[in-house]
């Protein structure tokens, strides 16, 4: 694993595809991949990009990687595709779109499944935000599968959450419904040669109205069209202003520390769901607890006091923080 380290660390562009395959797999030096990433993450913009299907986001993403290259940027980009019902893999519809940006050198472009997530990324999907980041990226660009009133994980990893609404397509309505309005920190109504584009802007800047001044951010509505190359510059310029606005208030550092403290508690979560379910392949207290609830003779809830009282007080606080230690 150190010669893959080594060559990454170096720029090696091959090492960072077998390194985010690793994590996408769930290697067994998975932890430890994450563990040596940590200390080199933090530097890159993180852009998410988001909406529902059909909104041109691809197209979208392509023309603004293009335009962060034209500034001398490097660009990483996670594609979450919708996986196959049958092998579980990406359909890989985003890179073929973005043929021209993955012979630059200075773009890496991953897609990836979301495997069965419901809230729009993959369960990997930040680790390979991570691996980018930590690769040396100046920018991920992170898109979504689509979003509608679940599909808000983007907003737990980017920076900054760009929201794409196009004519035509009852995003109108689509922005009213929770969640949508609250992510957004850019409005992009895409495909603003097309008729209704200017109603789309006026709703939404209504609505922004009547939010009040609940944030000192109000999210830009911007109209843009990658295929008449129109408000892409401007687009890309609000992305930047909000990126600068985070970071001169100290919403930047905010974020980043607030993420951490999360990251944490989800790998708590995570070891601490393993150490219960070990105890589920084998007989015992946590076996009979749960035989006992199938039976209908305990709630589960009663059931679930008894076994983390159990868990708690049986085992080796070891293999919380080193699992696999014995």
């Amino acid at each position: 694993m150190q010669d893959l380290i080594d060559r990454f660390k170096s720029g090696e562009q091959r090492a960072l595809a077998r390194l985010i395959s690793k994590l996408e797999n769930e290697a067994p030096d998975r932890e430890e991949i994450l563990k040596k990433l940590f200390h080199l993450t933090g530097r890159a913009k993180i852009l998410g990009v988001t909406g529902s299907p059909g909104a041109g986001k691809s197209s979208l993403v392509d023309q603004l990687a293009k335009l962060i290259r034209q500034r001398g940027e490097t660009v990483g980009i996670v594609a979450v595709d919708p996986s196959s019902p049958f092998s579980g893999g990406a359909l890989l519809g985003d890179r073929i779109r973005m043929g021209e940006l993955s012979m630059d050198k200075g773009v890496f472009i991953r897609s990836m499944g979301t495997r069965g997530s419901l809230g729009g990324l993959a369960k990997t999907s930040k680790e390979a935000v991570k691996a980018m980041d930590a690769f040396g990226m100046d920018w991920v660009i992170v898109e979504t599968v689509g979003v509608g009133q679940a599909e808000l994980d983007i907003m737990h990893v980017a920076n900054t959450v760009m929201v794409v609404l196009t004519p035509g397509a009852g995003d109108a309505i689509q922005t009213l419904k929770a969640g949508i309005m609250e992510i957004a920190d850019v409005f992009a109504v895409h495909k603003c040669d097309l008729p209704g584009a200017n109603r789309i802007a006026t709703d939404v800047d209504i609505m922004l109205d009547q939010q009040g001044n609940q944030k000192d951010w109000r999210p830009p509505v911007i109209q843009a069209s990658s295929a008449k190359n129109i408000g892409l510059s401007e687009l890309l310029d609000k992305v930047i202003e909000h990126y600068q606005y985070l970071k001169d208030n100290g919403l930047l550092e905010a974020q980043r520390r607030e993420r951490a403290k999360s990251e944490t508690l989800e790998v708590v979560d995570y070891r601490w769901h393993q150490l219960v379910r070990e105890h589920t392949n084998y007989p015992g207290k946590v076996s009979e607890m749960l035989e006992k609830v199938a039976n209908m003779d305990m709630d589960p809830y009663e059931a679930a006091s008894s076994i983390l009282e159990f868990v708690t007080t049986n085992f080796d606080w070891n293999e919380l923080t080193n699992p696999g230690l014995k």
